[in-house]
């Protein structure tokens, strides 16, 4: 099982939207903001290669929307979903399969592209999408609060295409999907947004934490973002995670940190979980 972080770009969301309740005054201090209290997330997937499978988690924003999205979420950087494949010798062909965490555009955005007739198809052609039901239907009637994150176009075609296919979740506990990996439900950030616990060949268990723990500067309990749905969901949720892997010496894999893309955990001398030295 070998794991590599693609790295598909940066974009910059508001700094208080991403740290809840913790006032800037503390927040700032780890993620300074721009003069508009927007600071600077990375895009992290990864690529799980088994030997039969070649796995991309996620897929970063990809590049078709229009210009006003652009000035809003202003992406940048040299880093692309492609590029980043290519550096690690795959190519779109190759990936065999799609796992979505969830459908929120900056987790699913590059898994459509337009063709040269303006058509949207999967950008992975010989890849089977994996999400679950529970999170799809939810993306396809979303809230209020949710509607701005759920772009149909990016992942409607994929249903259309006939190339998703929904996980059988197990509600009380981690699915086995392959040897080796398994899946974890949770619900504060959104419904039924997806985990992936995976061993690698040398014997460490990492955590794909995608927007539970979105960056190592969430690791402390009341750092939550203010776009969680069920916010003391997320607070149990991560309590969970955390005090399992700081236990069993997990490596956390963050998604948006755009300094440290994973971390292994420690207790301090208060017996509070931090990031380990």
């Amino acid at each position: 099982m070998k794991l590599t972080p693609i790295e598909t770009g940066l974009f910059k969301l508001d700094g208080g939207a991403m740290f809840g309740v913790v006032p800037k005054t503390l927040w700032s201090r780890v993620q300074p903001a721009d003069p508009d209290n927007l600071c600077t997330w990375s895009m992290r997937c990864l690529l799980i290669q088994t030997g039969e499978r070649t796995i991309l988690v996620d897929t970063g924003i990809g590049n078709k929307q229009g210009e006003r999205f652009q000035k809003h979420f202003q992406p940048h950087g040299d880093d692309t979903l492609t590029h980043s494949l290519h550096q690690a010798g795959v190519t779109p062909e190759e990936i065999t399969d799609v796992f979505l965490t969830h459908l929120h555009f900056d987790h699913v955005g590059g898994a459509v592209v337009y063709t040269s007739e303006g058509q949207l198809v999967p950008a992975f052609p010989n890849a089977t999408y994996w999400s679950n039901k529970r999170h799809w239907n939810w993306a396809m009637n979303p809230n209020p609060r949710e509607q701005a994150s759920f772009l149909k176009e990016n992942f409607v075609p994929l249903l259309e295409a006939g190339v998703v296919s929904f996980l059988e979740l197990n509600p009380e506990g981690p699915t086995e999907w392959l040897p080796g990996i398994r899946i974890h439900q949770v619900h504060g950030h959104t419904e039924a947004m997806m985990l992936l616990e995976i061993d690698d060949d040398k014997g460490s268990t990492f955590l794909y934490c995608a927007d539970l723990i979105p960056s190592s500067f969430h690791i402390s309990m009341p750092w939550i973002m203010a776009y969680d749905v069920r916010p003391l969901e997320t607070l149990r949720e991560k309590e969970y995670f955390l005090t399992k892997a700081c236990d069993e010496n997990w490596h956390l894999i963050f998604e948006h940190d755009p300094h440290t893309p994973s971390a292994s955990l420690m207790r301090d001398s208060r017996g509070r979980i931090i990031q380990k030295i």
